[in-house]
């Protein structure tokens, strides 16, 4: 195959399927009138010729800009959880090989709502990811009314009419209360973010919901909130020994504050395990400083693939919008670790 400038073009590409230019595009743009066997067939072709995409002229016939974004509120998330810089990484890549940019805005609450209304009237972004949505979510209000596509990451408390991927977060709460239930604890303490959020909310919902099936009560003390990080989860210590009776257990409902609370434990000379048992909700981050501690957690499907879910999931929403809305519930898993034990003989 002849190449210019040692580039196959769109041309040279449909010769030599022997199709119509336009056919080749639109099945290249993942358009839904080319049947998947010949999208297969064109894509194929493409690789192995080293075909690639003029991006600017693909903005000039779709008017798309060939960039998803996500808007991160520095307020609420931590830019420098692994889990999300994990996800990132997943949804990139996978947004590369459809030749898609990942665009990353960083956001002040207040000023949120205006960042995407610049980055969609702007046409810097086809597509938003919205993180770590709200029980009730004003972006999540506002794209839908604008019309602009997107994906929660993370569901709302009315949700049925829009794309999203979720995490089972009720599920995952009555793993850990079961699990400790089991070991004979009964004076479980709750360290969770705020509840504002729908993850915050749904394993709040989902642990009080556990006890009370095993009528277990939770002391109004017990649930101790606003940790959603390392340093909150440190102070949050202090607060969980002044309990009394102290807890023999405590679930905490994200990895960040869980680190804080167990590296607080320790420092306090509390054997974590023994003395008191701990469970947290997602994966302790391998740099974490917890020497010779294995976290019992409540896991989730890895966030590199994720992101990849959340990438597909975009351009699905993007290629064909009339058969969505597209919506994934992904489910929990219990690790166990050396963090719980049996309840202490006292």
């Amino acid at each position: 195959m002849q190449k210019s400038g040692g580039t196959t073009n769109i041309k040279q590409l449909a010769q030599a399927l022997g199709l119509s230019t336009s056919t080749v595009s639109r099945a290249l743009n993942g358009y839904t009138d080319v049947n998947e066997q010949t999208r297969q067939r064109v894509q194929d072709m493409a690789t192995a010729l080293g075909y690639r995409p003029d991006a600017g002229a693909r903005r000039l016939v779709r008017g798309n800009t060939d960039a998803v974004g996500i808007v991160y509120s520095a307020a609420v998330e931590n830019l420098g959880n692994p889990q999300f810089l994990d996800m990132a990484d997943g949804l990139g890549e996978r947004l590369e090989r459809d030749h898609l940019d990942l665009l990353l805005a960083v956001a002040k609450n207040e000023t949120e709502l205006e960042i995407y209304e610049r980055l969609f009237r702007g046409g810097r972004v086809d597509a938003v990811i919205v993180p770590n949505t709200r029980v009730q979510d004003p972006r999540i209000d506002y794209l839908r009314d604008k019309g602009y596509p997107f994906v929660g990451y993370g569901r709302t408390a009315e949700c049925a009419d829009y794309s999203w991927l979720d995490f089972d977060n009720d599920m995952g709460s009555r793993l850990a209360v079961e699990h400790l239930l089991a070991l004979g604890h009964t004076r479980i303490a709750y360290v969770h973010a705020p509840l504002a959020l729908n993850f915050a909310f749904q394993r709040h919902r989902g642990f009080m919901t556990a006890l009370g099936a095993a009528g277990v009560a939770c002391p109004a003390d017990y649930c101790i909130g606003g940790v959603n990080d390392r340093r909150s989860g440190l102070q949050a210590v202090a607060k969980v020994l002044a309990l009394s009776p102290r807890p023999t257990a405590v679930l905490v409902d994200n990895n960040l504050g869980g680190v804080g609370l167990i590296r607080g434990l320790i420092d306090a000379g509390i054997r974590v395990g023994q003395d008191i048992s701990v469970v947290v909700h997602g994966d302790i981050p391998q740099d974490t400083l917890l020497t010779g501690l294995d976290v019992t957690t409540v896991t989730q499907p890895t966030p590199q693939t994720t992101g990849m879910a959340l990438a597909e999931m975009v351009m699905q929403v993007l290629r064909a919008p009339q058969d969505g809305p597209y919506q994934r519930l992904r489910l929990p898993a219990l690790q166990l670790g050396s963090s719980t034990g049996f309840v202490p003989v006292a």
